[in-house]
């Protein structure tokens, strides 16, 4: 990368950045426990609208995996969700009824609050439908991964996002709060996906499973990026750029090999498609705050109208981060 293409990028992080301290107006604390945070304590960000029913489980899935402390933006939510984090002990609670679109889809709300509390932590910024794997996850803490990760002087982790879903109609099974939502969503593509590389930020643009396949048949350029650089050892001159999918500076999403290699790497298995999900995707449609004019919104609703099933015969039903790391779709490196 040339000089002049460098400083164009710090250039860029500056806005983002005072961007985020503007924005920092827009939120107002409920409940600010951050005085309780410790300086070893793993931290959650995450940002949140109307989610009660998915809440329950993704603090527990969390905790247990040992986070200390979990940030959180309310969007203005309505179904008593903010009331319940409120009540959480090592939740920090901020709401905000300004607009998402008009934050960057939250991300001015994050790089603030991950500017003011997240530095000099390893930060997990995820959706309450992300669910984090790594590998050996069913053996083995958060904190060792990000303890290897400090001895390699790592600084930065990928996870591929992997879209989950029932098998028949994803409204047939109610879900409950507190359920494991892997119990009803628990398919997967195993492959149709596609790898790019984002030529001015550095990062791989992955696209494809079911949503490419169902809703961007005849535009697969156009699918949702599965690219996620979540768990990040923070500094206050960070910013993400784009959702999750990049960061400044550059070298913090140099996180493949150039081969697709053996860089260690995880997946954020996305519970979105439950039956809570038609409700979600009319109220945003509504809204008008996401992407493009909510154009991945109008495509859900126009290809799960007739027939809202995801499962194909090609689908594979999931077991463990062991099969997904047979499949290639995440790798534990040289993490032994």
């Amino acid at each position: 990368m040339g000089a002049w293409q460098s400083y164009r990028l710090r250039l860029q992080r500056k806005r983002w950045l005072i961007r985020a301290f503007r924005k920092r107006r827009d939120l107002r604390a409920v409940a600010n426990r951050t005085d309780r945070i410790t300086a070893s304590d793993l931290l959650v960000f995450c940002t949140a609208r109307n989610e009660g029913v998915r809440l329950p489980w993704f603090l527990k899935y969390y905790r247990d995996m040992g986070v200390g402390h979990f940030l959180i933006v309310d969007n203005d939510s309505t179904d008593g969700s903010r009331a319940y984090l409120a009540q959480q002990q090592d939740v920090s609670l901020w709401t905000t009824g300004a607009s998402y679109r008009r934050s960057r889809f939250g991300m001015d709300w994050i790089n603030w609050l991950l500017r003011c509390y997240g530095h000099g932590h390893w930060t997990l910024t995820v959706d309450p439908d992300e669910l984090f794997l790594y590998p050996f996850c069913d053996t083995r803490p958060l904190r060792a991964l990000t303890d290897w990760l400090d001895a390699s002087s790592i600084k930065s982790f990928p996870a591929m996002l992997l879209d989950m879903y029932p098998k028949g109609r994803i409204d047939a099974q109610p879900y409950a709060p507190g359920q494991n939502p892997l119990e009803i969503a628990s398919w997967f593509d195993a492959g149709n996906y596609r790898i790019s590389r984002n030529p001015r930020f550095g990062n791989l643009w992955i696209q494809g499973g079911p949503r490419a396949r169902l809703f961007f048949p005849d535009s697969p350029d156009r699918a949702p990026a599965l690219n996620k650089i979540p768990l990040v050892k923070w500094h206050r001159s960070y910013a993400y750029v784009s959702s999750t999918h990049m960061l400044l500076p550059r070298g913090l999403n140099l996180v493949y090999d150039e081969w697709g290699g053996e860089k260690a790497s995880g997946l954020l298995l996305h519970t979105k498609f439950l039956d809570t999900f038609g409700a979600k995707a009319e109220e945003e449609l509504t809204r008008h705050q996401h992407y493009a004019g909510s154009s991945e919104y109008l495509a859900y609703a126009a290809g799960l109208q007739d027939n809202p099933d995801l499962w194909c015969r090609w689908s594979e039903k999931y077991i463990n981060w062991r099969q997904l790391e047979i499949l290639g779709l995440m790798s534990k490196g040289n993490w032994a």
